[in-house]
């Protein structure tokens, strides 16, 4: 699923370079469940964008379902991310003013895919997450854990060949975290691939291997 090779990022800050990753490889088999570990300034964060192709290496190569999509242009890279790779942020991301359905139905939508064929594989994902009885609610009438079940369900709404959470449970408490957790254990028992990002140790333990980067090297995987 996704093989990457000493990978490098470096910042330039005023006349100043910061290198947050230093030379990382790892590979990640199709079906499995990745927490990554590590303090704030470790690197993870930085390490999940260049997976989600939401930002590019300084060096190295990068292969996401055996293509190097790390040499991609622009166009092409973001045409990857909105057709293989779904994404749940811990701040939700939803539009304040639309509901649930809507904000499930956009990843379709700019695809080009039929407005009534989005709007029932949207209402599809939806009652995958639990929320059948919530798909016209506005963000502000849902609970945070609701929220995030929307978010899900636009992750999965695409059919992804992965889906990327960061901190997914950090905006919720520890009961609600517990079922968005039950979420994506089932969704991976299904044999979605899961990559997560997290600082918490419970939560890094639903998955079946933990990546713990420190100071932009990974140390255990």
């Amino acid at each position: 699923m996704i093989t990457l090779q000493d990978i490098t990022k470096t910042y330039t800050l005023g006349t100043q370079a910061l290198t947050v990753l230093k030379g990382v490889s790892l590979t990640i088999r199709n079906g499995e469940f990745v927490a990554i570990i590590g303090p704030s300034g470790s690197g993870k964060s930085t390490l999940m964008n260049i997976i989600g192709l939401l930002d590019t290496p300084t060096t190295g190569a990068y292969k996401l379902e055996e293509r190097q999509v790390s040499s991609l242009s622009e166009s092409e890279q973001a045409e990857v991310r909105s057709r293989r790779i779904g994404f749940v942020f811990q701040a939700f991301n939803l539009l304040p003013r639309m509901d649930a359905l809507r904000q499930v139905m956009q990843p379709l939508l700019y695809q080009g895919v039929h407005r009534h064929e989005a709007m029932g594989r949207a209402q599809e994902a939806l009652a995958a997450v639990g929320l059948e009885g919530r798909m016209h609610h506005l963000p502000n009438e849902l609970s945070g854990g609701q929220r995030q079940r929307v978010s899900i369900a636009r992750a999965l709404v695409t059919h992804p060949a992965l889906i990327l959470a960061d901190e997914p449970t950090g905006a919720l408490d520890s009961k609600t975290g517990d079922e968005i957790m039950a979420l994506l254990d089932d969704l991976n028992a299904r044999g979605v691939t899961i990559v997560m990002v997290t600082h918490e140790p419970n939560i890094a333990d639903h998955a079946k291997r933990t990546i713990c980067i420190l100071d932009g090297l990974i140390h255990t995987q």
